[in-house]
This record gives C-alpha cells, structure tokens and sequence, in this order.
C-alpha cells in the first residue's frame, strides 16, 4: 500500500481549521482568527525533509532564522546583513510604541539598523528572544547565564538515556502582565519549548508551540525544528529520527483564508532532502553555508500579510 505524503497532515490540519475553527479577537490588533486547540504532526526525516511543497517557503529566511537564534543572537542586525526582513516587524512596533511622534517609516527604520551601528543597538535588539534564552537563560547570580543548547548537545552524548534534554524559551519573568513593566517584553514567546530523545541511533524532537500562526508561520516553524534535529543529530553523531510538532492554541488568521482555500487546490510535490556539507561538530562552528537543500520543487508561493500581534498588552493605557 502506497504510504500517504507527510505534507498531507499539514493540509488536513488546514482544513480541520476552516471546519471547526473558533473565531477568536487579539486585544492588542484586533486581528480576527479561527483556532482549533491540541494537535501534532509528526514527520520521519528519513522519507524527506518536510519544507512544504504546496507553496514555496522562504528556505533563506529559515535557515538564517534558524542560525540567529542557534548562535544566541538577538540583534535582528544580523538578518538584516544578510537581506533577510522576517523580523523586522517587532523591533520597528516597539520602535514607534517608545516614539510615537516620529514619522520614520517601516522601511526607513530598517535602512537606518542595517547601516547606523549605534542605531541597531538601541532599537536592533530584542531582549530575550529565542537565541539569547537558548544560550544565554538568564539567572539570579549576577553574570551567571545556562547556555540550555549546549548542555542539552553535552547531556546527550554523556547520557544518552536521558529523558530531560528540554530547551525553555518561555521565562514568566518576561512575558505578558506576569512581568514588572519595564522587564517586559514586547514580542510574544510562540514555539516555547523542544525536547531531544534518542531512541536507538536516532535523534527526535519535539517541539512544543503554544500558539502557531498556521498558514504563515507553522511551515517556517516545521522546517526550522527539522533542520535542528538534522544538525543536532549531525553534531551529536547520530542519525536524525522523527521531528513531533505539538500545538497549543492553532490558527488560521482571518485575512489568511483564501490563500489557505488556494494552497488546499495544491497537490504535494516530492520531499527535499538536505545535506550537512562539514565534519564539524562544534555547533559554534557551523555555518549556514554549510547547509544544502537539495531537490525542492514546490508550487509558487501564496503572498500573505503577518499579524504583528500577541506580546505585551499596557493594559493601563
């Protein structure tokens, strides 16, 4: 019997969420979505790497996306570099939130980041995202940080029976009105935690996502956690396993609908594959230069707008 395409699990979540999804209303954009809540998708890296074929995914954004948090970057300094605008977004909303008399456009404050190093400094950086809570989890001990990453790639290969190797980015000191309000921050925490497991010679993860923009996000999120996995597993000297994507809170945003009603005509093209093109084994010392995709023939892409919504909410003003 002919084994199903894996990317059908994502086109079927797709429409389980425009048959039973709930409309939901974000407080700080009003931005309308439809959520379904508790689902999973699992993908065998062994049958294909799963960056969706249906449409074209940004394979440039995720890898260096992936990289920038890996490394413990937090400065979107770095994408911008590289010609890489996903994060943009976050970095100009607090921008104009601490200046709301200024004029500066979108456009212009990323111009002014990616040429004015001083200027990247200040309205650059986003103050525990991902790769600074990976590598660099603050603590109590003045100066002391956990670099979760590396202890996670050191417990592996010193206990591979463990059943602990988690990976946090989701500190309450910092999140939503659980934090004081300078400490706050202004962006939302969504893929939240990842657990690695070795079963055999084969190295897994699971990701767990409490809230996940399915149509612009998820194929990004899906893509990125397995080329973790692949470069975990390559640094670790194993074989990579299965990638589990676990979902909280699931949704289609309003203004997405149609494209997903046009990405559901689309049949599945072949998996890619991809290639880690070194010996080398210190995560540090990995490029994404050393990263080949091979083999990705997907359908056009479909355009869609993000919402810049979730994060802190000053409920005073």
């Amino acid at each position: 019997m002919e084994k199903k395409h894996p990317e059908y699990q994502y086109l079927e979540l797709l429409q389980d969420i425009l048959d039973h999804g709930y409309r939901k209303v974000d407080r700080g954009t009003g931005d309308a979505s439809y959520s379904v809540f508790g689902r999973q998708l699992r993908f065998d890296l062994s049958a294909g790497f799963p960056l969706l074929t249906t449409k074209k995914v940004y394979w440039k954004g995720v890898l260096y996306e992936l990289f920038w948090f890996m490394h413990g970057h937090s400065n979107i300094k770095y994408l911008l570099d590289r010609k890489v605008h996903i994060w943009d977004d976050y970095p100009y909303k607090i921008f104009k939130a601490q200046n709301p008399k200024s004029r500066m456009t979108k456009e212009e404050f990323v111009e002014k980041v990616a040429a004015d190093g001083g200027f990247a400094e200040k309205w650059g950086e986003l103050p525990k995202i991902y790769g600074e809570l990976w590598r660099r989890w603050p603590t109590r001990t003045p100066g002391r940080t956990i670099d979760q990453l590396k202890w996670a790639i050191r417990e592996l290969k010193d206990d591979p029976s463990a059943h602990n190797l988690i990976v946090n980015s989701w500190n309450p000191e910092y999140l939503y009105t659980m934090a004081a309000y300078e400490d706050a921050s202004r962006f939302p925490i969504c893929h939240n935690m990842y657990q690695f497991n070795l079963i055999g010679n084969k190295l897994s993860l699971q990701l767990y996502q409490r809230s996940a923009d399915v149509f612009l996000g998820v194929p990004f999120n899906i893509a990125s956690y397995a080329l973790l996995t692949h470069i975990l597993a390559h640094v670790t000297g194993y074989e990579p396993g299965d990638f589990v994507h676990t979902f909280g809170d699931v949704h289609i945003y309003e203004n997405h609908l149609d494209q997903v009603k046009e990405q559901l005509k689309r049949a599945p093209n072949p998996l890619p594959s991809v290639r880690i093109n070194t010996k080398e084994r210190d995560i540090d010392k990995l490029n994404p230069e050393d990263i080949v995709l091979e083999n990705y023939v997907p359908h056009p892409p479909i355009k869609a707008e993000l919402s810049v919504s979730g994060g802190f909410i000053d409920t005073d003003k």
